[in-house]
């Protein structure tokens, strides 16, 4: 038996997040969700989209963060999740790990401008 994932149309992801549809359509714009889209080009939200709204209703309303500082957060998010593997192997002494990791460290400072 497979697992269903849950999808949402716009309609539906917006009263379950508490926020207006409009909304949801400029946060695709500026590319801070990516939801897929049907034959008929209607906006479907998976749940991995609807958790990360969460994140960035939670950065702008608690943490009244701009859209432009919640973009790098989310950013800095990714690089580091793309790290954390990359740390076990360069923890096991694999080269190419090693690499990857400063790879990945060097764009995480240059996305912070440091």
């Amino acid at each position: 038996m497979t697992e269903r994932e849950d999808l949402f149309f716009i309609s539906m992801a917006a009263r379950q997040l508490g926020m207006h549809p409009q909304t949801l359509r400029k946060y695709e714009r500026l590319g801070l969700v990516r939801p897929t889209r049907t034959i008929g080009s209607v906006r479907v939200y998976a749940r991995p989209e609807i958790d990360r709204l969460r994140v960035i209703k939670h950065l702008v309303d608690e943490g009244g963060i701009n859209l432009a500082g919640v973009q790098r957060l989310l950013d800095i998010a990714e690089a580091v999740q793309r790290i954390r593997p990359l740390v076990s192997e360069a923890t096991r002494g694999r080269q190419a790990g090693r690499r990857r990791l400063a790879r990945e460290i060097d764009h995480l400072v240059a996305m912070l401008g440091l």
